[in-house]
Parts: C-alpha cells; sequence; structure tokens
C-alpha cells in the first residue's frame, strides 16, 4: 500500500472552485511533488456537459448552471445529497491502465453500496453502477500526463427531480436512483464517504490519510 491523502471539502462546492483545485493537484502530482489524493465533496446544483455531450440532450429548462467541462462522458447533474470524488490519482505508478482504473472506480461503489444493503452492478458497454431502480452512480474521467482527474458521483440522498430536464449521459430507456430512494432514507453522508473511501484505496493499493483541503 502506498499513502495518499483524502480531503472532504464540504457542502455546496462550486464546480469552478473544485475543477481549478484538481488541475492544480494533477499537475503537482505529475511532477511526483504530492503524493495520490481524493477529494470528496457535494456540489451546488450544477450540470455539466462532457466531451460527448449532445445540446439535444438538454430537454427542458434547466434549474440550475450548465457547464462544459473536459471529462469524458455527457450531460449529467451533480448537487447537494451527491457524493461526488475526484482521483487525483498517478496510474503509472499502480500498474493502471485508463479500463482498469474506471473497473475500480466502478468495483469501489459497487462495494459500498453492498455495505449498506443496495445490490448494484456494472453492464457491458456502459460506464456507470446500476440498481434495480435505475442508474445510481455515473462515471467521467480525464487523464492528463499520467495523472486522473474528475471522477465518480453517487446518488446518496440527491433529489432526483433535478434529472427531469436532461437525458443523463445519454441514457433513454433508463431512470435514475438513489440509497434513498431504494432504502426510504439515507445513511449519513459520512458514512457513504467512508465506505467509497475505504472501498477505493484497497482496489488501488492507497492508503488514504485524511486531511484538511489546505494540507492536500
Amino acid at each position: 500500500m502506498i499513502e495518499g491523502r483524502a480531503a472532504w471539502l464540504g457542502t455546496d462546492v462550486p464546480y469552478g472552485e473544485a475543477w481549478a483545485l484538481q488541475k492544480r493537484l494533477a499537475a503537482l502530482r505529475s511532477e511526483e511533488r504530492i503524493p495520490d489524493a481524493l477529494l470528496l465533496l457535494e456540489h451546488a446544483p450544477i450540470y455539466t456537459a462532457g466531451r460527448r455531450a449532445l445540446a439535444e440532450h438538454v430537454i427542458g429548462a434547466l434549474p440550475a448552471p450548465l457547464v462544459e467541462t473536459d471529462r469524458g462522458g455527457q450531460t449529467t447533474y451533480h448537487g447537494p445529497g451527491q457524493l461526488v470524488g475526484y482521483p487525483i490519482i498517478a496510474l503509472g505508478e499502480h500498474g493502471m491502465g485508463l479500463r482498469s482504473y474506471v473497473d475500480a472506480l466502478e468495483g469501489a461503489v459497487i462495494a459500498a453500496l453492498a455495505r449498506f444493503g443496495v445490490r448494484a452492478w456494472c453492464e457491458p458497454g456502459l460506464t456507470a453502477v446500476w440498481t434495480e431502480a435505475g442508474k445510481i452512480a455515473a462515471f467521467g474521467v480525464k487523464v492528463s500526463r499520467g495523472v486522473t482527474l474528475h471522477g465518480f458521483a453517487l446518488n446518496v440522498s440527491t433529489d432526483l427531480a433535478y434529472y427531469a430536464p436532461i437525458i443523463p449521459c445519454g441514457i433513454t430507456d433508463r431512470p435514475v436512483a438513489s440509497i434513498a430512494s431504494m432504502l426510504g432514507e439515507a445513511p449519513p453522508m459520512a458514512a457513504a464517504r467512508s465506505a467509497v473511501t475505504e472501498e477505493l484505496g484497497a482496489r488501488l493499493g492507497v492508503a488514504w490519510r485524511e486531511v484538511s483541503p489546505h494540507e492536500l
């Protein structure tokens, strides 16, 4: 196991603020000036469009801003009650490629959900985590100079009405779900955060040390 740093950035985090932090840390990681890092947070309501996003996937009036971003994937929503994780990982140090890294992200979320009694899985050709009620986690990744940016979004107690004006990730025939919508109530965000952090560390071979944001 190698040591990494994990930080909780808080709630209502502006998307641009987190994106700028990711880019700064990724540059430092590529120069081997910092270890692997994991940023965890809840965003203020925002819609994001990845590199493959299509304008026609916005099908109604958006109650929050829409920003274009450089991650993979299409259009999705981020907001309160959703656990967002941005791992800043030097893939070469883990002997991983992009596909094995995404597999690790998906596997970590599936294992974390199992801790709360939610059965989840992946399906061939669809980068997401699925449940009997629909998609519960989305993924979008970028790799720059061998270091990852962006990551995953897990619906813990997300207000699913925010998905109504879009076709999430371009998938027209599947609903979205949350832990709360499936179980009737959600675990505390701190518990969800802990579960995902531990499961991701196990798959990446990283022992996360919790730090404050300014220690990243």
